[in-house]
């Protein structure tokens, strides 16, 4: 009798190791759910604020460092004390769901479901990379402007005066479009310095300048007027920014490569400008030399 409420209660010690288990693998399927899908211009935006405070935001929508740390290691963690507190029951009761023909089947299911999750989740990863490093802007950057006629990506951004500045703001005249952030004491500034250039020598077509910041964790829409004046740009140019969420969205939309060294804000991005032509349409993406820029702009 005593033997039997012995099994008795390590069965119940079993199941109990098991449903911890079992939690731990559902909780980080929801978890890498919410982190990963939906994708692309369907994601509402409550879900793109939660992911953007959850996992944080990177190129083509995927978590930052710290997002994927928690990803992957809290399971690993969790997983870890689940057994060193119970290892003994969570390997009892794996063998006794093995020793069994259902128990073997839901392992086998498990398995596959698990399989099946990790590959999509490496297929969504490689999608949004691929998205994220739009190939036109590095086809641009090594040297020859490229051609795009389509129509312009929106920009729904905050100016250092407060405004919100769209692209139909400008129409009727032709527009240059970067992309730079404060900190950035490199090559920021000579993309800054090149489109005020190229405006100035294009000055017969009267085309407007804006800068849409690559930070906005640190380009806040308090400091834009400061950040005008520090990369002195005229009254008539604009420098954008608004909450991390959206301006990660405009970046997205504007296929603008980038990557955020978490431990020090740096960002790694293309030198490239954006030419917006009378109608609205996305005229060029071209590498952000002064004289070529100018050429463009008189063209367009």
């Amino acid at each position: 009798m005593e033997d039997r409420l012995s099994r008795a209660r390590l069965g119940r010690r079993e199941g109990t190791a098991l449903a911890a288990l079992g939690a731990i693998l559902l909780v980080t399927v929801a978890w890498w759910l919410l982190a990963l899908w939906p994708s692309g211009p369907a994601v509402p935006e409550w879900l793109e604020r939660t992911r953007a405070v959850c996992f944080g935001v990177a190129p083509g929508g995927l978590p930052h460092a710290g997002g994927w740390m928690l990803l992957i290691g809290e399971p690993i963690g969790m997983v870890g004390f689940l057994l060193f507190a119970w290892g003994g029951a969570v390997r009892d009761g794996l063998r006794a769901l093995a020793a069994s023909g259902a128990g073997r089947v839901l392992l086998g299911a498990s398995a596959v479901f698990l399989l099946g999750a990790a590959h999509l989740a490496g297929v969504r990863v490689s999608e949004a990379r691929a998205a994220a490093f739009d190939g036109e802007a590095f086809v641009a950057q090594a040297g020859a402007p490229v051609r795009l006629d389509r129509e312009a990506p929106p920009l729904g951004l905050v100016d250092q005066q407060g405004d919100t500045v769209h692209v139909a703001d400008f129409a009727g005249n032709p527009l240059v479009v970067v992309f730079a952030y404060a900190h950035c004491q490199t090559v920021c500034p000579v993309i800054v310095h090149d489109a005020m250039q190229a405006v100035q020598a294009a000055d017969s077509v009267a085309p407007g300048l804006v800068v849409v910041t690559l930070d906005p964790w640190r380009d806040t829409p308090a400091r834009l007027p400061h950040i005008a004046r520090m990369w002195g740009l005229p009254d008539s140019a604009r420098v954008l920014s608004g909450s991390v969420v959206d301006v990660e969205r405009v970046l997205d939309a504007w296929g603008i490569a980038r990557q955020r060294d978490q431990s020090n804000g740096e960002i790694t991005h293309p030198t490239t400008a954006y030419l917006v032509d009378r109608a609205g349409r996305l005229a060029y993406v071209t590498p952000s030399d002064p004289a070529q820029l100018a050429a463009l702009l008189r063209g367009l």
